[in-house]
């Protein structure tokens, strides 16, 4: 437990956030005093500079401040405790003390503001203290991101739907999915479900342009060649997809794909697919529990070239168990061979330290420092391909939040990567799970209807899910 004293004011977020940095995945507890036992960060302001001390058991450990600038209290507050706590630790996080999941839409507020990316990326150096190299990543995938989202139509949404089975579960899998041997004779009446959702979405989109839709999951190819047939038949049944820009099928798992459920993808309408293996390397594969082998990879890969898919994504996992800077760079050139158009890197959180003792557990450090390596080959490998970033979103709760890349070739780029990440578009949503997510252009506020997440549930339930959306939108 980490214990936070916020002293005269009530800015817990600017205060918990800088404290994550250092220390993630602990549970933070606003108090009005030093405590006796544990860790204690007070924070206050003391005219126009904020204060930040560090108590171990009731001990006073060291203090930092920060003047008040243009930024405002809450800035000054927060940089206080970061710079505190990483004079402390000796560690310098490469984002600096910018927290939250989309680092571009700090470029992105800067430039709306007249600022130049020059500029812009100057700021996040000097107000954030993000290294050079992560500013520049910033306002790249910012200015990427601008462009893309020039593309969106004026009263246009996006549609997602959720397929949450699985061939099995992989070792690091927080999504919502299901076995695929377990729920097997369950398949046809969620689809029942998923569809009477679809029909009512469909309803509601009417008046509307439906640009991008997006078919994920769980696995969506864990679904055999004749549903999947069922389901796209339905969606386009349903849904004017006339001026549609982008349809994506995450194919997934190579375990799951077979040249007839290909065919079904492209016959249905899709035109962009995605591929994971994660890794490129054998041992990897059966650490993380995948049914498959690099050569099964390579197999379904050409055969969706085959097939005439023209739009192929591969997802990679970096931090996989047993991986280092060798294993990334085998698997960087086993895709370069391949050529996909799109590229997706993501990191796995690594090991999380406990406690801020003299250092951050050594292991934590050292771990974090290999995966900045790892991100730097992948990052030089996907550039050397002729992909280049054009969105990204970052880890939450763990050392380094460190991010997550897609790269694309120029004119391939996934229009509801960005929508999604950036929140400004309404994204119907259907499916266990799924999460209808309601923009409004002009307040720029955001509801959300969420559906439950069991499957037997969903199936049971889908009359209200209808309802909540009915009385939501």
């Amino acid at each position: 437990m980490i214990y936070i004293y916020m002293d005269g004011h009530d800015r817990m977020n600017d205060v918990q956030t800088a404290v994550q940095i250092f220390m993630p995945n602990e549970k933070y507890k606003p108090v009005d005093g030093i405590q006796d036992e544990g860790i204690t960060v007070r924070s206050f302001l003391n005219g126009d500079r904020a204060v930040a001390e560090l108590y171990e058991n009731g001990a006073p450990v060291c203090s930092e401040t920060a003047e008040v600038n243009e930024e405002g209290e809450g800035y000054a507050l927060k940089a206080a405790v970061y710079n505190m706590l990483k004079k402390r630790s000796s560690y310098i996080p490469p984002w600096g003390m910018m927290t939250g999941i989309r680092p571009a839409k700090k470029a992105n507020a800067y430039m709306d503001e007249g600022l130049t990316p020059e500029e812009s990326a100057g700021k996040l150096t000097r107000l954030y203290e993000a290294s050079h190299e992560k500013a520049d990543l910033a306002v790249e995938v910012a200015l990427a991101e601008r462009n893309i989202l020039k593309k969106a139509h004026p009263n246009g949404v996006s549609l997602y739907v959720g397929i949450p089975f699985c061939p099995t579960r992989c070792l690091y899998c927080s999504f919502t999915s299901y076995p695929l041997d377990k729920y097997r004779d369950r398949v046809d009446a969620y689809l029942d479900a998923l569809i009477k959702e679809l029909r009512f979405l469909g309803e509601k989109a009417e008046g509307k342009h439906l640009d991008s839709i997006y078919i994920g999951g769980g696995t969506p190819t864990s679904l055999s060649a004749e549903q999947l047939k069922r389901l796209m038949g339905a969606i386009g049944d349903i849904f004017d997809l006339s001026g549609l820009m982008e349809y994506t099928v995450e194919a997934g798992r190579p375990d799951t794909i077979t040249p007839d459920k290909l065919r079904a993808i492209k016959d249905g309408g899709a035109g962009r697919i995605s591929i994971n293996p994660q890794t490129m390397n054998e041992k990897t594969l059966r650490l993380i529990g995948r049914a498959h082998t690099v050569e099964d990879i390579r197999r379904v890969y050409y055969q969706a070239r085959e097939t005439g898919h023209e739009n192929i994504n591969m997802d990679l996992i970096l931090g996989l168990p047993e991986e280092g800077e060798a294993e990334v760079t085998k698997t960087m050139e086993d895709i370069a061979e391949l050529a996909p158009e799109n590229l997706t890197v993501h990191t796995l959180a690594v090991k999380r330290a406990s406690r801020l003792r003299e250092n951050l557990g050594d292991y934590d450090l050292t771990k974090a420092v290999l995966m900045e390596k790892m991100i730097d080959i992948s990052s030089f490998g996907a550039r050397n391909m002729g992909l280049h970033p054009y969105y990204m979103y970052r880890q939450k709760n763990m050392l380094g939040s460190f991010e997550n890349v897609g790269y694309a070739k120029k004119g391939f780029e996934s229009f509801y990567n960005v929508v999604i990440m950036e929140e400004t578009q309404t994204i119907f949503a259907a499916g266990a799970g799924a999460s209808t997510k309601l923009c409004d252009p002009v307040s720029g506020r955001i509801d959300r209807i969420f559906n439950v997440k069991n499957v037997d549930e969903y199936i049971a339930r889908i009359d209200e899910m209808i309802d909540r959306k009915r009385k939501g939108m």
